[in-house]
């Protein structure tokens, strides 16, 4: 009897399963259709029918109308409507749907911007194996943002989109070998994860794998295949690569030295703003090499590089309005620069700074501030500074050494 039962049930089930399988085919006509539709742009087509499979709760519908809602695909772009469907089809456990949901909630778009209901979002996508959403996640635990900062979890999650060949997730899984973060510190796993980012064409990558290649950093020295590497970096448009290639023609370190070559990549990276690379053009006018000899447009580029804050730019503008060269020599403007170099953590600029006060040149002689300048050098690392403070000192009261000492105190915070 219990088997005849059974097989009573085995013969109902077997036609609820046919049942089912009629009607979602039914359902998948129309969808299909819809979609096809909105992919050929033929959204007076596509919208009826997606508006109708999405009321009656399909998940796939709902998505493919938020994101038609999110991009203006053949109606007005509505973040509401957008969100409203994502929402609906999220709920309903479609992946795409939660990343984007997530995605809204991360950017505040058509919402109040919530990194924690965003954070929800990715790890019900992530966990159903979509790599955006895994990578995503990973970011939100490497930044702290919605959850708790855990370089552990951002690792873990970077690797599972890395896997599934995210090559955004490749880079920052071998930047986290590299230092070891999240991780054990893996030179050669850095590079091998590099390696696979760059072969999809990541410029980051691409430099980052040039760089291990010219050092022989987990990977064995290859100066030729890392100047491939940086080339490919370059034409995608990466400054720091294209620099990079600019000092490997004009030294001819894994290039042949060619000095027009080194002019044009540094001028490239340059007129994008790339700081070192200013100042490295500039050293290119100051001797003519690859372009005419020109103090004054070397000034140029040291001075756009040293309007961004940069460090040895600063003091290397101050050294030309100290000395005169390519611009009309102006101690004050020197000081001017070597303050704001100093200020950024140039130890070399904290030591001349203290040499003109010691030396009073252009200012007056201030033993006290030239004290407080050689002591900054000297916690910057400036070999030469204990030297000349212990010569200023020389000087000094003891009143003005603990004047001094307090001084070089309170400027101790660098940027």
């Amino acid at each position: 009897m219990r088997r005849s039962i059974k097989a009573v049930f085995g013969c109902a089930a077997a036609l609820v399963l046919l049942t089912l399988s009629l009607a979602a085919s039914v359902l998948a006509g129309p969808l299909e259709d819809a979609i096809a539709a909105d992919d050929k742009g033929d959204y007076a087509t596509a919208l009826p029918l997606l508006h109708q499979l999405a009321e009656q709760g399909n998940a796939q519908a709902q998505y493919r109308l938020g994101s038609m809602y999110d991009e203006g695909r053949g109606v007005a772009q509505s973040d509401a409507d957008a969100l409203k469907w994502y929402r609906m089809a999220a709920e309903q456990g479609n992946a795409s749907a939660q990343y984007d949901l997530a995605l809204m909630y991360s950017e505040g778009q058509g919402v109040a911007q919530n990194y924690t209901e965003a954070a929800k979002w990715y790890v019900k996508a992530a966990n159903q194996g979509d790599a955006a959403a895994q990578y995503n996640l990973g970011v939100m635990y490497g930044e702290a943002q919605g959850v708790a900062q855990d370089y552990l979890e951002a690792a873990k999650w970077f690797g599972k989109a890395a896997e599934q060949g995210n090559a955004d997730a490749q880079y920052n899984l071998g930047v986290m070998y590299f230092v070891g973060q999240g991780v054990t510190q893996d030179a050669a796993e850095a590079a091998k994860w590099f390696r696979k980012a760059a072969e999809q064409g990541a410029p980051v990558a691409q430099y980052n794998l040039a760089v291990m290649l010219n050092k022989g950093q987990g990977v064995p020295r290859n100066e030729a295949e890392g100047l491939q590497w940086c080339i490919k970096s370059a034409e995608h448009g990466y400054a720091p690569a294209q620099n990079l290639l600019g000092l490997a023609y004009e030294d001819g370190n894994g290039a042949p030295q060619d000095y027009d070559a080194a002019a044009k990549w540094y001028r490239t990276a340059a007129e994008r703003g790339y700081a070192l690379a200013q100042l490295n053009f500039a050293r290119l006018y100051d001797h003519g090499y690859g372009v005419p000899q020109d103090p004054t447009e070397a000034v140029n580029w040291i001075r756009k590089s040293a309007e961004q804050g940069f460090a040895l730019a600063e003091k290397t503008l101050g050294d030309r309005y100290m000395s005169g060269k390519g611009v009309a020599q102006d101690t004050a403007e020197a000081v001017t620069w070597y303050r704001k170099a100093a200020e950024h953590g140039n130890a070399d600029a904290d030591n001349t700074l203290g040499a003109i006060y010691a030396e009073g040149r252009g200012v007056p002689r201030d033993y006290v501030r030239a004290y407080a300048w050689f002591s900054l050098a000297m916690l910057a690392g400036d070999q030469r500074a204990q030297g000349n403070r212990d010569i200023a000192a020389r000087n000094m009261t003891p009143a003005e050494i603990a004047e001094a000492e307090q001084l070089a105190q309170k400027a101790k915070p660098r940027k």
